[in-house]
């Protein structure tokens, strides 16, 4: 077990949805400037032929937005820990052209890493799934989705069209949820520096880590209930009453109107959000019947070059390593 952190941390990384919702100060505006960069940048890829993922940052160039790109990279790891841009006109794009400036962005920032065994790179979040098959996804349902993190550094979602009603986008400092914890239920802490096995789609074997660590400086989390505790099912060590007492309290937390905040994706809107930092969730919808006006994102998973140390008992993960299909006999 590593150091257990027992005193309340402040900063920036220490919102609240209540203390971001008096305010915009959290959006970042694209100038006409920058989406010309953007837009040149775009021409170039499909000038080549080229389309996602098969280009890389030399073949987008946007060489005019350095301090914007190092302004976003600094955010997420050292300030806020997400980020939402607006102001894509995303009438003006096909669905392809908009994934290649989301895309080239992106290089821009740090590595697309693999979302599947397959190799995907850019993530389709659409409602195509059947929730009732234990192997789909729940971001392939319109169902509500529980707060987690991702298997990145960072994760970004591009919206192409909302649903036609619901789907909020949820957010809860991961640092202002332990600072909660630390004030008020300092008995639970030790429960969370334990490893716990996290069972993930694609993987034989869980993986052992704890929900929080700390670490030069740095407090990182790592969740998704439900992953525990098919995890802990699998390995045979069902969680205990304590334990479920504890991630009872955590999702409480999350859920508090106070701790969490949450936002509407507007077509064009990108949001970026460190997984060590912030947990996301996603609220039930209501889609539309026609294919082309289903609720449709587009997700990074990023590798950042500025990304955490971290520590042994919490292994980082960027991707999921990609496995040869079988050949065919």
């Amino acid at each position: 077990m590593g150091t257990i952190l027992k005193e309340k941390i402040k900063g920036t990384v220490a919102w609240t949805g209540k203390e971001l919702s008096k305010d915009d100060s959290w959006i970042y505006y694209l100038t006409d400037k920058i989406i010309a960069s953007l837009e040149y940048a775009l021409n170039e890829v499909m000038k080549k032929g080229f389309k996602v993922p098969d280009f890389t940052k030399e073949d987008f160039p946007i060489p005019d937005l350095t301090d914007e790109i190092a302004y976003f990279v600094e955010e997420l790891e050292n300030g806020q820990g997400f980020l939402l841009i607006r102001g894509l006109p995303i009438q003006r794009y096909t669905d392809e052209e908009a994934s290649i400036i989301y895309y080239g962005l992106g290089l821009h920032m740090g590595i697309p890493v693999a979302q599947n065994p397959k190799g995907e790179m850019l993530g389709h979040v659409i409602s195509v799934g059947d929730p009732n098959k234990k192997e789909t996804r729940v971001y392939q349902t319109n169902s509500h989705l529980p707060y987690h993190t991702d298997l990145s550094d960072v994760v970004g979602l591009l919206s192409l069209r909302k649903a036609k009603s619901g789907g909020l986008s949820s957010l809860a400092s991961a640092v202002s949820v332990y600072n909660r914890i630390v004030e008020k239920h300092p008995e639970f802490l030790s429960i969370f520096y334990r490893r716990f096995y996290f069972a993930h789609l694609g993987e034989e074997i869980p993986t052992l880590s704890p929900i929080f660590s700390y670490y030069q400086d740095k407090l990182s989390c790592r969740y998704l209930r439900g992953y525990i505790e098919l995890g802990q099912e699998m390995q045979g060590a069902e969680l205990s009453k304590v334990e479920k007492e504890a991630f009872d309290l955590l999702d409480s937390i999350l859920h508090d109107e106070e701790i969490r905040f949450d936002m509407m994706l507007e077509p064009g809107d990108i949001q970026f959000a460190n997984n060590y930092t912030v947990l996301h969730s996603r609220t039930h919808f209501e889609d539309f019947e026609e294919p082309e006006r289903k609720r449709h994102l587009l997700r990074l998973w990023l590798k950042m070059p500025n990304a955490r140390n971290l520590a042994s008992e919490f292994p980082g993960r960027n991707g999921f390593p990609r496995r040869e299909e079988p050949a065919n006999t």
